[in-house]
């Protein structure tokens, strides 16, 4: 669920506190990302939202810039984050028409359920070309703007790679390589001012990881989470406003995890392990 001029009456932060910044997200049309972008705008930011779908970029695009009346929000479609220079013409059409990138939120990415045996190196190459190289790209095209700026990135990772999770082999090696990149950008770039943490989502109320990777009950897993709840796109998108403030400015290298200390408590059960992953593997596939 997306947020709405309710946000700046009952959320913490002050009206306007990005005023005059910009924010540059890739993956702005999706779930996540896309209520981050909305807080970050109906704080006073403008923002550029980067995406591969014309239409669903685009459209988002006029949606978040209905959030406020003087908001500026422009669409940068057909942008594949796993082509750097395809990011570049994103900046430049931003720089051009919004002025400046003070933020980055590097969120592209993709995800589907794979055993091992059935994972093709094809299939693994594309997650992880998507969200670290994507990643990496990401930050490459906007580094000019960010010491120039001296501004901050989050890059969106997960807490998959924490234990060992089925059916998500790809994605936690990914993950884990988005959490080394940014670690390493934290302390390469600090003192060109420029900050750089990681956001790890757990589990996301209507989103399609949660559809996807959930089978249980939905009653049984809230009652398995310490918090009693299942973390909503607003406890993200207030942890993004917190990391990109004043307040967190001297906050950098670091993985801010909003899954209410779920990760603690390991893998969540499902009926799919081990029963249906032993009979997976014992299968003579093996993709390549």
């Amino acid at each position: 669920m997306g947020l709405d001029q309710s946000y700046l009456k009952d959320s913490v932060w002050k009206p306007n506190l990005f005023k005059g910044k910009v924010v540059f997200v890739t993956g702005g049309a999706g779930t996540i990302c896309r209520v981050q972008t909305e807080a970050m705008v109906l704080l006073g930011a403008n923002a550029a939202i980067i995406g591969r779908n014309k239409e669903k970029t685009d459209q988002a695009a006029i949606e978040i810039g209905q959030l406020r009346k003087d908001a500026k929000v422009i669409s940068c479609s057909n942008i594949d984050v796993r082509k750097v220079e395809s990011l570049v013409e994103a900046v430049d059409k931003t720089i051009k028409q919004l002025g400046r990138i003070d933020y980055v939120i590097a969120g592209a990415a993709g995800n589907f359920l794979a055993d091992f045996n059935h994972l093709s190196t094809n299939a693994f190459k594309s997650v992880v070309d998507i969200d670290l190289l994507g990643s990496f790209n990401t930050a490459k095209a906007t580094f000019n703007e960010l010491r120039k700026n001296k501004g901050a990135i989050i890059f969106i990772s997960a807490t998959l790679h924490y234990y060992g999770v089925p059916f998500q082999i790809h994605v936690g090696a990914a993950k884990a390589g988005v959490d080394a990149l940014s670690n390493a950008l934290a302390v390469e770039l600090g003192p060109l001012g420029i900050r750089s943490n990681v956001i790890a989502p757990g589990l996301i109320d209507e989103t399609e990881g949660m559809k996807r990777l959930v089978t249980q009950d939905r009653d049984q897993v809230i009652k398995r989470l310490p918090l009693q709840r299942i973390a909503t796109t607003r406890d993200v998108a207030d942890a993004t406003v917190y990391l990109f403030s004043d307040a967190g400015s001297y906050i950098s290298g670091t993985v801010q995890v909003v899954d209410g200390a779920s990760w603690h408590m390991g893998a969540l059960k499902t009926d799919q392990y081990p029963v249906l992953i032993k009979a997976k593997n014992e299968e003579q596939v093996t993709k390549l």
